[in-house]
């Protein structure tokens, strides 16, 4: 289910136009694609923000003026200190279409033993249909050995999605902790 946001069009420009809108506590924003003229917006703050939280992918559909156009999350301006959203970049996109996005992995399970599992690729980038885009890929570590590691090509990937990142390139590795010893320590232990 993709869900429905209000916007308002924008008729200032500029970085003065935008610090209004975000004093008003309006999220500035952009539509472009579908060799359409960009459309340039603004958002209740609040309420894109609770659309765009946890999702860097979201897929919305965006109503300005009782016309209704879907559109992908494609960047996210923060400000660094406050981390509010200052400005958001939106792909026009049809419902069907292969889209190219960074998944998050994240893992299931437990190693066998004292192993531990370490995530080395935190995102996959992949081309998947607009609306049926992963919150996550998820990696199922359970009973995997030390010394194991999980390539992309090994992935469980969902549905229509298709992995774009080298195939070869890890994204778990599973090892046990090896413990530093100084020498001087490790010697006075073998005696």
């Amino acid at each position: 289910m993709v869900d429905t946001i209000q916007a308002q069009v924008r008729k200032a420009f500029g970085k003065g136009a935008s610090r209004q809108l975000r004093r008003d506590n309006r999220t500035p924003a952009v539509l472009y694609g579908s060799d359409q003229a960009p459309l340039h917006i603004h958002f209740d703050a609040h309420e894109i923000f609770m659309h765009v939280r946890y999702n860097a992918n979201a897929l919305l559909k965006i109503d300005v003026a009782g016309a209704t156009e879907l559109a992908l999350v494609k960047d996210i301006q923060r400000n660094p200190l406050s981390r509010i959203i200052e400005h958001i970049d939106f792909l026009r996109v049809k419902a069907d279409q292969k889209v190219e996005v960074n998944i998050p992995v994240i893992l299931e399970g437990e190693p066998v033993g004292n192993a531990v599992a370490s995530v080395e690729l935190m995102t996959i980038d992949v081309a998947v249909p607009a609306n049926e885009i992963p919150e996550h890929i998820v990696v199922n570590v359970a009973g995997l050995e030390d010394g194991t590691t999980v390539r992309v090509a090994d992935l469980q990937l969902p549905g229509d999605v298709e992995a774009l990142s080298d195939s070869e390139e890890p994204v778990v590795v599973v090892a046990v902790p090896q413990l530093d010893v100084p020498e001087a320590e490790g010697e006075a232990a073998a005696e």
